[in-house]
């Protein structure tokens, strides 16, 4: 008990984001002994499984990041056609209906919907009363986050903040956790709209959110329409608490990737109220992997 205090109020003492930068940059250097060693550290540490990468020899990684975002082979994570499905592997941590602009972080603690989207009412709007499920992504995971449903996406913003660790200990102890630290929300709309987005300050009823939480030593995260989103770069509009730079319409399909995280951390997805109905199977800390069914989209 009096370790895992320890290491709670550890984490408000340490240099979050100086400490996870450096062990970003550690992470891709590539003089092949160190990485090597790294990677086979990693690999033993945490029993990851090789076999449904794409390039199964750790040797053959130019970095311990390109390891540790690395691809999978065709067909290893199937996604169900029919349903909902969870957009990464990892441990369902929380998930049901936002009750009064309320989601829950751990039993006893509640987060706030409008603070986790950066304070914008008409962006959290549509989710009052909807749907959120809450995915732990462990170090042993696969890190690519894919879309649990196809998708136009409409509108991205960075939020700067802290980079508390977001396992299961810290989420019990640690009060507003997920808006307390940085994270990357995108909002998609799941109908092509042909006549273009909505305006900035305004989200249509039918969408969908994908919020990627960052977290202690996480090296950054990534979209694939953005590239690089954090750690900002220095002369990037992207250091502004609010960035917007989503080019081109992107519409991506059920299961398609959406983004990385460069090691774990946590996704929440979103829903609006009546659009989507979790599995009743579903149970909080059940491991599911990417693709598989998690809910039933309702036809409105």
């Amino acid at each position: 008990m009096l370790l895992n205090k320890l290491k709670i109020a550890m984490q408000y003492v340490l240099p979050q984001h100086m400490l996870s930068r450096a062990l970003g940059f550690a992470a891709e250097l590539e003089a092949r002994a160190v990485k090597n060693r790294l990677i086979k550290l990693f690999i033993h540490r945490f029993r990851v499984d090789m076999s449904d990468a794409i390039e199964e020899d750790p040797e053959k990684y130019p970095s311990f990041n390109a390891f540790f975002t690395r691809a999978l082979k065709p067909g290893a994570r199937p996604i169900d056609p029919e349903h909902v499905v969870a957009p990464a592997d990892g441990v369902i941590s929380q998930f049901g209906t936002i009750s009064e602009g309320t989601l829950i972080q751990a039993k006893g603690r509640m987060y706030n919907l409008l603070e986790l989207l950066g304070g914008n009412r008409e962006w959290s709007k549509p989710f009052e009363g909807g749907s959120y499920m809450t995915l732990y992504l462990a170090p042993f995971n696969y890190h690519r986050v894919h879309m649990p449903l196809r998708g136009m996406l409409e509108k991205m913003i960075y939020i700067p903040g802290c980079l508390f660790s977001v396992n299961q200990h810290t989420a019990n102890h640690v009060p507003n956790l997920f808006t307390r630290n940085e994270r990357v929300v995108s909002i998609f709309n799941r109908r092509d709209k042909k006549e273009g987005r909505l305006p900035a300050d305004e989200v249509d009823q039918d969408a969908m959110g994908v919020v990627l939480v960052g977290a202690m030593v996480v090296g950054g995260i990534h979209t694939v329409w953005a590239g690089q989103v954090s750690p900002p770069h220095r002369r990037s509009k992207v250091m502004t608490r609010y960035y917007q730079n989503v080019g081109n319409a992107t519409v991506l399909d059920k299961g398609q990737q959406m983004g990385h995280f460069s090691v774990g951390s946590t996704a929440i997805i979103l829903f609006g109220k009546g659009a989507v109905e979790w599995l009743p199977e579903l149970k909080e800390g059940q491991s599911i992997k990417m693709g598989e069914p998690i809910g039933v989209q309702v036809e409105r």
